[in-house]
Protein backbone atom coordinates (compact mmCIF):
# COMPACT_ATOMS: atom_id res chain seq x y z
CA UNK A 1 0.00 0.00 0.00
CA UNK A 2 1.16 3.54 -0.83
CA UNK A 3 1.35 5.27 2.55
CA UNK A 4 -0.36 8.55 2.97
CA UNK A 5 0.42 11.47 5.38
CA UNK A 6 -0.77 14.39 6.74
CA UNK A 7 -1.70 15.85 9.96
CA UNK A 8 -4.20 15.94 12.72
CA UNK A 9 -4.74 19.60 14.06
CA UNK A 10 -6.84 20.32 17.14
CA UNK A 11 -4.60 22.79 17.32
CA UNK A 12 -2.81 23.44 20.50
CA UNK A 13 -2.35 27.05 21.05
CA UNK A 14 -0.92 28.75 24.40
CA UNK A 15 -4.08 30.96 25.38
CA UNK A 16 -1.68 33.95 25.67
CA UNK A 17 -1.03 34.06 22.12
CA UNK A 18 -2.76 36.25 20.16
CA UNK A 19 -5.66 33.43 18.51
CA UNK A 20 -5.99 35.60 15.91
CA UNK A 21 -2.78 35.11 14.49
CA UNK A 22 -2.35 31.31 16.04
CA UNK A 23 -5.29 30.48 13.47
CA UNK A 24 -3.33 32.03 10.75
CA UNK A 25 -0.38 30.40 11.25
CA UNK A 26 -2.29 27.53 11.46
CA UNK A 27 -3.89 28.22 7.85
CA UNK A 28 -0.28 28.94 6.85
CA UNK A 29 0.81 25.40 7.96
CA UNK A 30 -1.79 23.98 5.68
CA UNK A 31 -0.70 25.78 2.53
CA UNK A 32 3.01 24.98 3.02
CA UNK A 33 2.38 20.91 3.58
CA UNK A 34 -0.06 21.31 0.38
CA UNK A 35 3.24 22.81 -1.05
CA UNK A 36 5.06 20.20 -0.15
CA UNK A 37 2.68 17.09 -1.20
CA UNK A 38 0.85 15.80 2.14
CA UNK A 39 -2.17 13.96 1.35
CA UNK A 40 -4.51 15.34 4.10
CA UNK A 41 -5.29 17.19 7.12
CA UNK A 42 -8.03 16.70 10.04
CA UNK A 43 -9.11 19.54 12.02
CA UNK A 44 -10.38 19.38 15.35
CA UNK A 45 -13.90 20.90 17.22
CA UNK A 46 -13.49 22.33 21.06
CA UNK A 47 -15.21 24.57 22.87
CA UNK A 48 -13.52 25.86 26.10
CA UNK A 49 -10.52 25.12 27.83
CA UNK A 50 -8.63 27.92 25.83
CA UNK A 51 -5.55 26.13 23.57
CA UNK A 52 -7.91 24.19 21.10
CA UNK A 53 -9.60 27.24 19.72
CA UNK A 54 -11.06 25.84 16.29
CA UNK A 55 -14.72 25.60 17.21
CA UNK A 56 -16.14 25.01 13.82
CA UNK A 57 -13.96 22.45 11.55
CA UNK A 58 -15.81 23.11 8.63
CA UNK A 59 -15.74 26.93 8.72
CA UNK A 60 -11.63 26.31 8.87
CA UNK A 61 -11.74 23.57 6.22
CA UNK A 62 -13.37 26.19 3.76
CA UNK A 63 -11.01 28.81 4.39
CA UNK A 64 -8.15 26.03 3.79
CA UNK A 65 -9.34 25.06 0.96
CA UNK A 66 -9.56 28.26 -0.76
CA UNK A 67 -5.45 28.62 -0.17
CA UNK A 68 -4.57 24.84 -0.82
CA UNK A 69 -5.14 22.79 -4.21
CA UNK A 70 -4.82 19.43 -3.66
CA UNK A 71 -4.47 18.68 0.07
CA UNK A 72 -7.67 17.00 1.62
CA UNK A 73 -9.78 18.04 4.58
CA UNK A 74 -11.55 16.06 7.14
CA UNK A 75 -13.31 17.40 10.29
CA UNK A 76 -11.22 15.83 12.93
CA UNK A 77 -13.11 15.46 14.42
CA UNK A 78 -17.40 16.54 14.40
CA UNK A 79 -17.99 15.83 18.12
CA UNK A 80 -21.52 14.47 17.03
CA UNK A 81 -23.52 14.57 20.47
CA UNK A 82 -23.09 18.31 20.57
CA UNK A 83 -25.11 18.77 16.81
CA UNK A 84 -28.03 18.09 14.78
CA UNK A 85 -27.30 15.38 13.47
CA UNK A 86 -29.61 16.53 9.93
CA UNK A 87 -27.86 19.98 9.89
CA UNK A 88 -24.30 18.55 10.33
CA UNK A 89 -24.73 15.90 7.37
CA UNK A 90 -26.39 18.74 5.15
CA UNK A 91 -22.29 21.04 6.18
CA UNK A 92 -20.51 18.36 5.03
CA UNK A 93 -22.44 17.87 1.48
CA UNK A 94 -22.03 21.82 1.12
CA UNK A 95 -18.44 21.46 1.78
CA UNK A 96 -18.37 18.47 -0.70
CA UNK A 97 -19.37 20.57 -2.99
CA UNK A 98 -17.44 23.56 -2.43
CA UNK A 99 -14.50 21.83 -2.09
CA UNK A 100 -15.21 19.09 -5.52
CA UNK A 101 -14.73 16.10 -3.12
CA UNK A 102 -11.25 17.48 -1.02
CA UNK A 103 -13.54 16.97 1.97
CA UNK A 104 -13.55 13.95 4.51
CA UNK A 105 -15.76 14.10 7.40
CA UNK A 106 -14.37 12.19 10.98
CA UNK A 107 -16.60 12.05 13.95
CA UNK A 108 -16.17 11.27 17.66
CA UNK A 109 -17.62 11.47 21.01
CA UNK A 110 -16.04 14.94 22.39
CA UNK A 111 -12.66 14.88 23.79
CA UNK A 112 -13.03 18.15 26.21
CA UNK A 113 -15.73 16.99 28.98
CA UNK A 114 -15.52 20.97 29.80
CA UNK A 115 -17.02 21.38 26.52
CA UNK A 116 -20.05 18.95 27.38
CA UNK A 117 -20.60 20.39 30.62
CA UNK A 118 -21.79 23.40 29.37
CA UNK A 119 -24.60 21.51 27.09
CA UNK A 120 -25.39 19.23 30.02
CA UNK A 121 -24.02 16.34 28.95
CA UNK A 122 -22.30 13.88 30.95
CA UNK A 123 -19.17 11.90 30.05
CA UNK A 124 -21.39 8.18 29.88
CA UNK A 125 -24.25 9.90 27.77
CA UNK A 126 -21.44 11.20 24.94
CA UNK A 127 -20.78 7.39 23.09
CA UNK A 128 -24.60 6.17 23.42
CA UNK A 129 -25.62 9.49 21.65
CA UNK A 130 -22.38 9.60 18.80
CA UNK A 131 -23.66 6.03 18.26
CA UNK A 132 -27.56 7.04 17.67
CA UNK A 133 -26.94 10.04 15.97
CA UNK A 134 -24.01 9.01 13.34
CA UNK A 135 -26.93 6.33 12.44
CA UNK A 136 -29.10 9.34 11.84
CA UNK A 137 -26.06 10.82 9.72
CA UNK A 138 -25.39 7.73 7.71
CA UNK A 139 -28.61 6.97 6.50
CA UNK A 140 -29.74 10.60 5.73
CA UNK A 141 -26.35 10.73 3.31
CA UNK A 142 -26.65 7.41 1.96
CA UNK A 143 -30.50 7.09 1.48
CA UNK A 144 -33.28 9.32 -0.48
CA UNK A 145 -35.86 7.72 2.05
CA UNK A 146 -36.60 10.26 4.94
CA UNK A 147 -35.80 9.26 8.87
CA UNK A 148 -37.85 10.18 11.72
CA UNK A 149 -36.75 10.72 15.22
CA UNK A 150 -37.43 11.50 18.96
CA UNK A 151 -35.96 11.75 22.05
CA UNK A 152 -35.91 14.21 25.08
CA UNK A 153 -33.04 16.49 23.03
CA UNK A 154 -33.52 16.17 19.32
CA UNK A 155 -36.81 15.55 17.52
CA UNK A 156 -36.29 14.90 13.93
CA UNK A 157 -39.43 14.56 11.17
CA UNK A 158 -39.52 12.81 8.26
CA UNK A 159 -36.20 14.02 7.95
CA UNK A 160 -33.92 13.80 4.68
CA UNK A 161 -31.30 16.09 2.00
CA UNK A 162 -32.43 18.26 -0.58
CA UNK A 163 -28.68 18.63 -1.91
CA UNK A 164 -27.05 14.54 -2.49
CA UNK A 165 -23.15 14.61 -2.03
CA UNK A 166 -20.62 15.83 -5.01
CA UNK A 167 -18.11 12.70 -4.05
CA UNK A 168 -19.27 9.24 -5.34
CA UNK A 169 -20.89 7.30 -3.67
CA UNK A 170 -19.96 9.29 -0.54
CA UNK A 171 -16.41 11.23 0.86
CA UNK A 172 -13.83 9.39 3.12
CA UNK A 173 -15.67 8.56 6.68
CA UNK A 174 -13.57 7.95 9.89
CA UNK A 175 -14.55 7.18 13.28
CA UNK A 176 -11.91 8.84 16.61
CA UNK A 177 -10.43 5.89 19.00
CA UNK A 178 -7.78 6.11 21.76
CA UNK A 179 -8.31 3.39 24.10
CA UNK A 180 -12.02 2.29 24.17
CA UNK A 181 -13.39 0.04 21.02
CA UNK A 182 -16.59 2.22 20.00
CA UNK A 183 -14.65 3.88 17.77
CA UNK A 184 -13.51 0.59 15.59
CA UNK A 185 -17.10 -0.75 15.96
CA UNK A 186 -18.59 2.37 14.64
CA UNK A 187 -15.78 2.42 11.85
CA UNK A 188 -16.97 -1.39 10.84
CA UNK A 189 -20.56 -0.96 10.84
CA UNK A 190 -20.58 2.00 8.36
CA UNK A 191 -17.22 0.97 6.54
CA UNK A 192 -15.73 3.73 7.34
CA UNK A 193 -12.07 4.33 8.75
CA UNK A 194 -9.86 4.60 12.45
CA UNK A 195 -8.61 7.50 13.30
CA UNK A 196 -5.96 5.95 15.94
CA UNK A 197 -5.56 9.29 18.01
CA UNK A 198 -3.65 7.28 20.69
CA UNK A 199 -1.61 5.30 18.48
CA UNK A 200 1.48 5.93 20.08
CA UNK A 201 0.33 6.44 23.92
CA UNK A 202 1.29 2.63 25.47
CA UNK A 203 -2.48 2.29 26.04
CA UNK A 204 -3.05 2.74 22.35
CA UNK A 205 -0.17 0.70 20.74
CA UNK A 206 -1.26 -2.13 22.89
CA UNK A 207 -4.89 -1.99 21.77
CA UNK A 208 -3.69 -1.76 18.09
CA UNK A 209 -4.20 -4.54 16.50
CA UNK A 210 -7.22 -5.71 19.06
CA UNK A 211 -8.92 -2.76 17.65
CA UNK A 212 -8.29 -3.60 13.64
CA UNK A 213 -9.69 -7.45 14.88
CA UNK A 214 -12.65 -5.67 16.50
CA UNK A 215 -13.49 -3.62 12.91
CA UNK A 216 -12.95 -6.59 11.00
CA UNK A 217 -15.48 -8.84 12.85
CA UNK A 218 -18.47 -6.03 13.18
CA UNK A 219 -17.69 -5.01 9.67
CA UNK A 220 -18.02 -8.77 7.91
CA UNK A 221 -21.63 -8.94 10.27
CA UNK A 222 -22.73 -5.47 8.38
CA UNK A 223 -21.93 -6.40 5.57
CA UNK A 224 -19.21 -4.07 5.14
CA UNK A 225 -14.94 -4.69 4.22
CA UNK A 226 -12.78 -3.43 6.88
CA UNK A 227 -10.09 -1.67 4.86
CA UNK A 228 -7.06 -0.52 5.70
CA UNK A 229 -6.18 1.91 3.71
CA UNK A 230 -8.83 3.68 5.71
CA UNK A 231 -6.99 3.28 8.79
CA UNK A 232 -5.24 6.44 10.33
CA UNK A 233 -2.50 6.91 12.96
CA UNK A 234 -1.83 9.50 14.77
CA UNK A 235 1.59 10.43 16.33
CA UNK A 236 3.99 12.77 17.41
CA UNK A 237 7.14 14.18 15.59
CA UNK A 238 9.08 17.17 15.81
CA UNK A 239 12.08 16.76 13.19
CA UNK A 240 15.49 18.84 12.53
CA UNK A 241 18.91 18.20 11.14
CA UNK A 242 20.14 16.92 14.32
CA UNK A 243 18.53 15.23 17.22
CA UNK A 244 20.34 18.43 19.03
CA UNK A 245 18.77 21.09 16.82
CA UNK A 246 15.30 19.26 17.35
CA UNK A 247 16.05 19.29 21.37
CA UNK A 248 16.37 23.46 21.07
CA UNK A 249 13.36 23.73 19.02
CA UNK A 250 11.52 22.32 21.40
CA UNK A 251 12.02 25.06 23.83
CA UNK A 252 9.53 27.23 22.10
CA UNK A 253 6.88 25.43 23.19
CA UNK A 254 6.49 21.76 24.67
CA UNK A 255 6.69 22.73 28.39
CA UNK A 256 3.47 24.28 27.83
CA UNK A 257 1.65 21.64 25.65
CA UNK A 258 2.87 19.09 27.98
CA UNK A 259 1.33 21.27 31.05
CA UNK A 260 -1.85 21.71 29.20
CA UNK A 261 -2.62 17.70 29.22
CA UNK A 262 -0.92 17.40 33.04
CA UNK A 263 -3.41 20.64 34.55
CA UNK A 264 -6.11 21.49 32.00
CA UNK A 265 -7.55 18.97 29.46
CA UNK A 266 -9.36 16.36 31.74
CA UNK A 267 -8.52 14.04 29.43
CA UNK A 268 -6.70 11.39 30.79
CA UNK A 269 -6.14 9.15 28.01
CA UNK A 270 -3.72 11.42 26.65
CA UNK A 271 -1.98 11.68 29.75
CA UNK A 272 2.14 12.62 29.74
CA UNK A 273 4.69 12.60 31.90
CA UNK A 274 7.81 14.58 32.73
CA UNK A 275 8.86 17.97 35.09
CA UNK A 276 10.92 19.56 32.70
CA UNK A 277 11.81 19.67 29.36
CA UNK A 278 14.49 17.24 29.33
CA UNK A 279 11.92 14.58 31.06
CA UNK A 280 9.91 15.73 28.12
CA UNK A 281 11.93 14.77 25.14
CA UNK A 282 12.42 11.81 26.48
CA UNK A 283 9.24 10.30 27.52
CA UNK A 284 8.45 11.35 23.75
CA UNK A 285 11.17 9.55 22.66
CA UNK A 286 10.58 6.77 24.49
CA UNK A 287 7.81 5.45 22.15
CA UNK A 288 5.32 8.40 21.79
CA UNK A 289 6.62 9.54 19.08
CA UNK A 290 10.17 11.45 17.70
CA UNK A 291 12.18 14.80 19.10
CA UNK A 292 14.72 14.26 16.48
CA UNK A 293 15.88 13.08 12.87
CA UNK A 294 14.32 11.89 9.80
CA UNK A 295 15.95 8.56 10.11
CA UNK A 296 14.02 8.42 14.04
CA UNK A 297 10.84 9.12 12.42
CA UNK A 298 11.09 6.50 9.90
CA UNK A 299 11.95 4.07 12.53
CA UNK A 300 9.02 5.09 14.49
CA UNK A 301 6.74 4.52 12.01
CA UNK A 302 7.88 0.81 11.10
CA UNK A 303 7.70 0.12 14.37
CA UNK A 304 3.88 1.22 14.35
CA UNK A 305 3.85 -0.64 11.31
CA UNK A 306 5.05 -3.84 13.36
CA UNK A 307 2.23 -3.00 15.95
CA UNK A 308 -0.32 -2.72 13.86
CA UNK A 309 -0.15 -6.54 12.47
CA UNK A 310 -0.70 -5.62 8.54
CA UNK A 311 0.00 -1.96 7.67
CA UNK A 312 -2.58 1.18 8.00
CA UNK A 313 -3.18 3.21 5.30
CA UNK A 314 -2.09 6.72 7.01
CA UNK A 315 0.72 8.36 9.15
CA UNK A 316 -0.88 11.87 10.62
CA UNK A 317 1.57 14.02 13.01
CA UNK A 318 -0.14 15.54 15.59
CA UNK A 319 0.28 19.24 15.06
CA UNK A 320 1.55 20.29 18.97
CA UNK A 321 3.25 24.18 18.50
CA UNK A 322 6.39 22.56 19.95
CA UNK A 323 8.45 24.87 17.85
CA UNK A 324 8.39 28.26 16.71
CA UNK A 325 6.28 28.33 13.01
CA UNK A 326 9.96 28.52 11.36
CA UNK A 327 11.12 25.16 12.97
CA UNK A 328 7.81 23.73 12.87
CA UNK A 329 7.64 24.32 8.75
CA UNK A 330 11.30 23.09 8.03
CA UNK A 331 10.11 19.73 10.38
CA UNK A 332 7.06 19.07 7.68
CA UNK A 333 9.85 20.03 5.49
CA UNK A 334 11.94 17.49 6.20
CA UNK A 335 9.21 15.01 6.79
CA UNK A 336 8.25 14.98 3.34
CA UNK A 337 11.68 15.26 1.91
CA UNK A 338 13.13 11.70 3.65
CA UNK A 339 10.28 10.06 5.51
CA UNK A 340 7.64 9.63 3.57
CA UNK A 341 9.67 8.78 0.29
CA UNK A 342 10.74 6.33 2.38
CA UNK A 343 7.41 4.47 2.59
CA UNK A 344 5.56 5.71 -0.64
CA UNK A 345 8.48 4.32 -3.00
CA UNK A 346 9.11 7.29 -5.18
CA UNK A 347 12.83 7.49 -4.41
CA UNK A 348 13.16 3.71 -5.35
CA UNK A 349 13.62 4.04 -9.51
CA UNK A 350 15.84 7.05 -9.32
CA UNK A 351 18.30 5.23 -6.31
CA UNK A 352 18.29 2.64 -8.49
CA UNK A 353 19.15 4.71 -11.18
CA UNK A 354 21.77 5.83 -9.55
CA UNK A 355 23.25 2.89 -8.88
CA UNK A 356 23.20 1.23 -11.99
CA UNK A 357 25.02 4.56 -13.40
CA UNK A 358 27.72 4.27 -10.59
CA UNK A 359 28.63 0.34 -11.74
CA UNK A 360 28.35 1.10 -15.03
CA UNK A 361 30.71 4.59 -15.19
CA UNK A 362 34.14 2.78 -14.83
CA UNK A 363 33.21 1.53 -18.19
CA UNK A 364 31.61 4.05 -19.84
CA UNK A 365 33.93 7.01 -18.33
CA UNK A 366 36.68 5.18 -20.18
CA UNK A 367 34.74 4.88 -23.27
CA UNK A 368 33.89 8.59 -22.94
CA UNK A 369 37.45 9.58 -22.53
CA UNK A 370 38.54 7.34 -25.73
CA UNK A 371 36.03 8.87 -27.70
CA UNK A 372 37.25 12.27 -26.50
CA UNK A 373 40.68 11.56 -27.66
CA UNK A 374 39.12 9.99 -31.16
CA UNK A 375 37.41 13.31 -32.09
CA UNK A 376 40.45 14.96 -31.20
CA UNK A 377 43.23 13.45 -33.20
CA UNK A 378 40.31 13.64 -36.39
CA UNK A 379 40.31 17.09 -35.64
CA UNK A 380 44.02 17.26 -36.20
CA UNK A 381 43.68 15.08 -39.48
CA UNK A 382 41.39 17.65 -40.84
CA UNK A 383 43.51 20.49 -39.68
CA UNK A 384 46.34 19.04 -41.28
CA UNK A 385 44.59 18.23 -44.71
CA UNK A 386 43.12 21.82 -45.08
CA UNK A 387 46.46 23.11 -44.28
CA UNK A 388 47.83 21.04 -47.44
CA UNK A 389 45.53 21.88 -49.84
Amino acid sequence: MRMRFGTFMAPFHPPEHNPTLSLENDLELLQHMDRLGFDEAWIGEHHSAGSEIIASPEIFIMAAAERTRNIKLGTGVVSLPYHNPLWVAERMVLLDHLTRGRVMFGVGPGALPTDAAMLGLEPPQMRPLLEEYLEIVMHLLTSDEPISYSSDRLTLDNARLHLRPYSDPLFDMAVAAVASPSGAKLAGKYGGGVLSLGATVAVGMDVLAHHWTIQEEVAAAHGQVADRQKWRLVGLMHLAETAEEARRDVEYGMEQWFRYFQDVAAFPQMAVDGTDLDEMVAFVNGGLGVVGTPDMAIAQIEELLEQSNGGFGAYLTLAHNWANQQATQKSYELFARHVMPHFQGQVDSTVRAAERASKARPVLADAQMVAVEEATARYEEEKGAIVLT
